[in-house]
C-alpha cells in the first residue's frame, strides 16, 4: 500500500505486492466509437435487457458500432444516423437514405417506433441513445432538429417517468463546459442565422453515459484519464488517454486498444 507521506499516483492501486503500470495512447474518434460500443455492450443491463426484455438502439454513428457490437450485424454508420455534422455544417440525413433504428424484445426485432416501444417499457429495459455533448459532471446533451424533439424528445417521458435505463455512448470528443448553459443557449426558433440547420438541445443529466473512460473500466478495469485532445491528417477529434492499473490490466487494456487501432472514419457515401 502507500506510505504516508509518499507522492500520490499509483504507486499501489490498492493491490498488496502488486506495482501499478501506466500506458498513454491517443484514439480517433472512429476508434473511440467501437470502444466505445464495445463497453456498452458488455453492460449488465444491455446484456439482460437483449435477452429478456425491450432494447431500442437509437440512431446514431456511435449507435451504429453499438448495434454492430450487440447484434453481430454490419452496419452503415452513415445511414444509421439522422442529424450529423458534416463538411463543417449542422445538418441532417436525407429520410429516405436513413436505416431504421433497431427495436428488440427478447433479441427479436419488432415493427414498431422508438416512440411505442419507449411507452411498452419497465424499470429493467434499456433505450440507448447517442449524444452530441457530454460535460465534466457526466451529463449528455443532444442536438434535435426536429421541433417535437425528435427520437429522445418522443421517448424521454416515458423512460423518466418509468425509471428505465438510458444508456448515452458518447466520445470525449464531445466534451464541452456545461451541457445545462449549452441547453439555455440553443433553441430552433432562436437563432437569426444559422450555417445548416437551427438546433436545440436536449440535456440528459440522469442518463447512464459511457465515454472512452467508463468503456475502457468495464472492459478491462483500468482507470482512464483525458488528457489531451485533437490532432491533424484524420486525427482530427482524437482523445489522448492515460490507463493506469495493475501490469494484468493494463495488458488487457493494450491489446483492447491495438485491436481497434486502424477502425475507418466514418465518411459521407
Amino acid at each position: 500500500m502507500v506510505q504516508a507521506g509518499s507522492a500520490p499516483g499509483i504507486a499501489a492501486m490498492g493491490i498488496e505486492g502488486e506495482r501499478g503500470v501506466s500506458a498513454i495512447f491517443a484514439l480517433t474518434s472512429s476508434e473511440s466509437k467501437r470502444l466505445i460500443a464495445k463497453g456498452v455492450a458488455a453492460l449488465p443491463e444491455v446484456q439482460r435487457a437483449y435477452r429478456q426484455g425491450w432494447l431500442v438502439i437509437g440512431r446514431g454513428t456511435t449507435n451504429a458500432y453499438v448495434a454492430e457490437e450487440i447484434l453481430g450485424v454490419k452496419v452503415p454508420k452513415y445511414n444509421y444516423a439522422a442529424g450529423i455534422i458534416c463538411d463543417g455544417m449542422l445538418t441532417v440525413t436525407k429520410r429516405e437514405e436513413r436505416l431504421l433504428p433497431y427495436v428488440l424484445y427478447k433479441g427479436q426485432p419488432m415493427d414498431m417506433t422508438t416512440d411505442d416501444a419507449a411507452k411498452q417499457f419497465g424499470a429493467d429495459d434499456v433505450f440507448i441513445k447517442g449524444a452530441n455533448a457530454v460535460d465534466p459532471e457526466g451529463n449528455a446533451g443532444v442536438l434535435v432538429a426536429d421541433d417535437k424533439g425528435g427520437t429522445i424528445g418522443g421517448a424521454l417521458g416515458c423512460l423518466a417517468a418509468r425509471g428505465s435505463y438510458l444508456i448515452v455512448p458518447v466520445g470525449l470528443e464531445k466534451l464541452i463546459p456545461s451541457v445545462p448553459e449549452a441547453a439555455r443557449r440553443c433553441g430552433i426558433k432562436r437563432f437569426k442565422y444559422a450555417l445548416g440547420e437551427p438546433l436545440g438541445l436536449v440535456p440528459l443529466v440522469a442518463a447512464k453515459v459511457i465515454t472512452e473512460v467508463q468503456a475502457l473500466a468495464i472492459l478491462t478495469g483500468v482507470k482512464a484519464t483525458h488528457v489531451a485532445s485533437g490532432g491533424i491528417n484524420g486525427s482530427e477529434g482524437a482523445v489522448t488517454l492515460v490507463i493506469e492499473g495493475t501490469d494484468e490490466q493494463v495488458q488487457r487494456a493494450w491489446e483492447l486498444v491495438r485491436s481497434i487501432k486502424g477502425e475507418p472514419p466514418v465518411v459521407r457515401p
